[in-house]
C-alpha cells in the first residue's frame, strides 16, 4: 500500500474528513465547551437537547450563534 494513504503516527488508514454539520450541541465542561452531538436536522437536535436530564447544554448553529439551551 502506498504511504500516501497511511498516517505517519501509528500506521492507521487515511479517512476523509467529515462534512461540517449545521447544528452542534455543546456541553460547557471544565476545560471549555465540548461538542457532544452534531446533526443537520434542527428538530432532531431540539429533541436530543430536550431528552437530556441535566441543564447546561447549548444548541448552536455552524456560525456559533446560540439557538437554544437545556434548562
Amino acid at each position: 500500500m502506498s504511504r500516501a494513504f497511511v498516517k505517519e503516527d501509528g500506521g492507521e488508514r487515511w479517512t476523509p474528513p467529515t462534512h461540517p454539520h449545521t447544528y452542534r450541541v455543546l456541553w460547557p465542561g471544565p476545560s471549555g465547551p465540548e461538542v457532544v452531538h452534531e446533526t443537520d436536522d434542527l428538530l432532531g437536535a431540539l429533541r436530543w437537547l430536550a431528552a437530556r436530564e441535566r441543564p447546561g447544554f447549548e444548541l448552536r448553529d455552524r456560525a456559533g450563534a446560540l439557538l437554544a439551551t437545556a434548562a
